[in-house]
């Protein structure tokens, strides 16, 4: 019954600070529609970036602080300049026809994780007291529970991305959304988190 309850209260933690991952996914599956390659890098990259915030969010649980809480807004800083980067380069290649080159080609392991990482910098503050609280055991339970939600929430990603109504819209604008949603999205964890005094 407890094991039940354990998983129950994971489920609810990751559906709730995870949300907004669905949506960067769709953009990025979108993007990386008719390429495996680009989609295999998503699927890793997200991955990858979530585990980096469990295993911040473990060590600081187990009593080693991974990051200051201080600094945890800066993390902002990568989604920003990856739209930046993103915006410069659907500007520089906005007079060609060969969209499939440009688009799938940023959409490295790497560039994933960094996102992923940085928009879930805020979970490790959530994570931290929920992994305390939980005891290894329970630790490990949440830990399972969060890998197999990745994998949902890439697959919603995904689902999301092909449905004809939306891969029409992503293949029309997602080179304008996506810079959008990273510059936003790191505008608002650097000031949420009070960077630079804002």
């Amino acid at each position: 019954m407890t094991g039940l309850g354990t998983v129950g209260q994971a489920v609810a933690v990751f559906v709730a600070t995870n949300v907004d991952d669905v949506v960067i996914l769709a953009l990025f599956f979108g993007r990386a529609a008719g390429h495996r390659a680009a989609t295999t890098a998503v699927v890793v990259g997200q991955y990858l970036g979530f585990v980096a915030i469990l295993a911040g969010s473990v060590v600081a649980a187990l009593g080693a602080r991974l990051l200051p809480e201080s600094s945890i807004a800066y993390l902002g800083l990568l989604p920003l300049l990856l739209g930046i980067y993103a915006a410069w380069e659907a500007w520089r290649s906005r007079g060609d026809d060969d969209d499939d080159a440009a688009g799938p080609s940023q959409l490295g392991v790497l560039t994933v994780a960094a996102v992923t990482f940085a928009n879930g910098g805020d979970n490790i503050g959530v994570y931290i007291p929920v992994f305390a609280v939980a005891g290894v055991a329970g630790m490990v339970t949440y830990v399972v529970v969060f890998l197999v939600g990745v994998a949902a929430c890439c697959a919603l990603g995904w689902y999301l991305a092909t449905r004809p109504a939306i891969a029409r819209l992503m293949a029309r604008w997602g080179d304008v959304v996506l810079p959008v949603v990273l510059i936003v999205l790191g505008v608002v964890i650097l000031v949420e988190g009070g960077a630079f005094g804002i």
